[in-house]
C-alpha cells in the first residue's frame, strides 16, 4: 500500500555522533571516544553526547552566525530518547542504597530535559521544549511532534535530537521485559546520537528536503522483523542527518508511524 504524504520541511543542517572505538567502524558520525565536559553534568555522558551533538548541528553557541541568531524566540527543541540518562539514576539509586550521601546534581541531569535548558541558556533559545519516548520508532514520533511545531508560523525552525546512552544492565532488563510484551525497540550497541534542523519550505527555499510520510508501523523507523543495525532505533534517523549534513542529495523521506 503506498504511504500517504503527511509534509515536506527544509532541512538546515544535521550532526551525527555513533558509538565510539571499534563500534563506530563504517558507521556514519564516527568520533573521538573523549566529549568536551559540560558544567554542571558529571558521571554519565547522556548530557554531555546530547550537547555535542546540538552544537555540531548549531553550530559555536559564542559564534554570531550559528544557526540560531536571533531566532531564539522561535527555535523549538523536540528530544526523543527511550531511557534518557538511565546511567544517572542508576548512580543515585546506587548511592542511597550504600548509604553515601546523594548528590543533588544528579536529581538534576536525571531529567532528560536538563540538558535542553542548558542549551537554551547558551543560545539564547525561549521555543518549546518538548522531550518524548514511544514506541516503535522514538525518532519518528520526534519528527511528526517537531513537523507539528512548524506549522505555528511563530516558530522559525525546530531541533530534533534523538538519542540513547550503551544499555547498562537497568536498561537492558527493562528492554527484555517490553520485548516480552511485545513492544521491540532494538538499542545502539554505544553512545549513539543525531540531531536535525527543520524549516518551513517557504522560510528555507534552498538546501535540502525532507519528505514525512505516512508507513505501515513494521516499515516505519526501520524497526520492523529484520535484524536490528549496530544503531538500534536509531539506525534510520541517523543516516539521514549522515546523508543530508554531507549534502549528498536534494531529497530525502523518513516513513512515519503515527
Amino acid at each position: 500500500m503506498p504511504s500517504a504524504l503527511v509534509s515536506d520541511r527544509a532541512i538546515a543542517n544535521a550532526a551525527c555522533l555513533t558509538p565510539w572505538g571499534d563500534e563506530a567502524t563504517g558507521l556514519p558520525g564516527a568520533a573521538p571516544k573523549e566529549l568536551r565536559r559540560v558544567a554542571g553534568f558529571a558521571v554519565s555522558r547522556f548530557g554531555p553526547l546530547v550537547h555535542a551533538v546540538a552544537t555540531a548541528c548549531l553550530g559555536p553557541a559564542d559564534d554570531t552566525s550559528n544557526h540560531v541568531g536571533r531566532d531564539g524566540a522561535r527555535t523549538a527543541i523536540v528530544l526523543a530518547t527511550m531511557y534518557g540518562d538511565a546511567v544517572t539514576v542508576d548512580t543515585a539509586t546506587q548511592w542511597t542504597v550504600a548509604g553515601k550521601l546523594s548528590n543533588p546534581l544528579l536529581f538534576f541531569q536525571s531529567v532528560s530535559t536538563s540538558i535542553l535548558s542548558h542549551l537554551t541558556r547558551r543560545y539564547g533559545i525561549y521555543g518549546p521544549l518538548t522531550c518524548i519516548s514511544a514506541v516503535p520508532d522514538p525518532a519518528g514520533n520526534a519528527l511528526s511532534v517537531a513537523d507539528s511545531l512548524l506549522d505555528d508560523p511563530e516558530l522559525h525552525q525546530a531541533l530534533v535530537i534523538a538519542v540513547e546512552s550503551k544499555a547498562n544492565e537497568r536498561v537492558r532488563r527493562v528492554n527484555e521485559l517490553a520485548a516480552a510484551d511485545g513492544r521491540r525497540l532494538p538499542l545502539p550497541a554505544g553512545d549513539a546520537a543525531a540531531a536535525l534542523l527543520l524549516r518551513r519550505i517557504e522560510t528555507d527555499p534552498g538546501g535540502a528536503r525532507l519528505t514525512l510520510s505516512e508507513a505501515p508501523p513494521e516499515t516505519a523507523g526501520g524497526n520492523g522483523d529484520e535484524p536490528a543495525g549496530p544503531l538500534g532505533w536509531l539506525g534510520t534517523f541517523m543516516q539521514l542527518c549522515a546523508d543530508a549534513g554531507a549534502r549528498r542529495h536534494e531529497t530525502y523521506s523518513y516513513p512515519l508511524s503515527l
